[in-house]
């Protein structure tokens, strides 16, 4: 298997887009919390790569994994699932 199809994949939704190529996309997940069984949403932040700067505030995306571009940039837009309103 190659490593290319090892590489993870996210649906986020676009929270920021006021840099250059680059978006901020809000991933949420619940998970029970260990010892006390309760419900917890958690919600992580992460900046990927927009080559055509086609997402805007609200779309709902795919991420993928990719080599670092930059600093805290690791992740690339696949495809525009849902564009917002």
């Amino acid at each position: 298997m190659s490593e290319r199809n090892l590489r993870k994949q996210r649906i986020g939704k676009v929270v920021s887009d006021k840099m250059d190529k680059t978006v901020v996309v809000a991933i949420s997940d619940n998970v029970r919390h260990p010892l006390y069984k309760k419900i917890i949403k958690r919600t992580i932040r992460i900046k990927a790569h927009d080559e055509k700067n086609e997402c805007a505030v609200g779309d709902t995306v795919q991420i993928m994994e990719t080599r670092p571009l930059s600093k805290d940039k690791h992740w690339r837009v696949e495809t525009v699932l849902e564009r917002a309103k």
